[in-house]
């Protein structure tokens, strides 16, 4: 298996901050999404995810906190990470924030 580039190391860290943002201001504890994390590292999780029909029990939940921008589909949006994915990836996360009245903003 290759190894990481540079930006794929920070979107695994990124990911990571996610799930710990989520478990400290939403007292959601996402023990499946960092298990995933930590077995197939932050980019193959995400790709997962954004791969399935029906958006995660874990976005579910963020959606019901209100906190849309802890999502992995939000994460991937992110200009500094957009080339990691496909065209179809990123429309697939756009279309279910969008879906759910939440715009896409960047963090930088």
């Amino acid at each position: 298996m290759p190894q990481p580039t540079p930006l794929e190391i920070e979107f695994h860290k990124d990911m990571i901050k996610i799930y710990r943002r989520a478990k400290e201001e939403c007292g959601y504890n996402a023990t499946r999404f960092f298990q995933m994390i930590s077995k197939n590292g932050g980019l193959r999780t995400a790709k997962s995810l954004l791969a399935t029909t029906e958006p995660s029990d874990g976005f579910t939940e963020l959606w019901r906190n209100n906190r849309l921008d802890l999502t992995v589909e939000n994460l991937v949006l992110q200009p500094r990470f957009c080339s990691l994915f496909t065209e179809e990836e990123l429309a697939i996360a756009r279309d279910r924030l969008i879906a759910l009245n939440f715009i896409p903003k960047s963090d930088e």
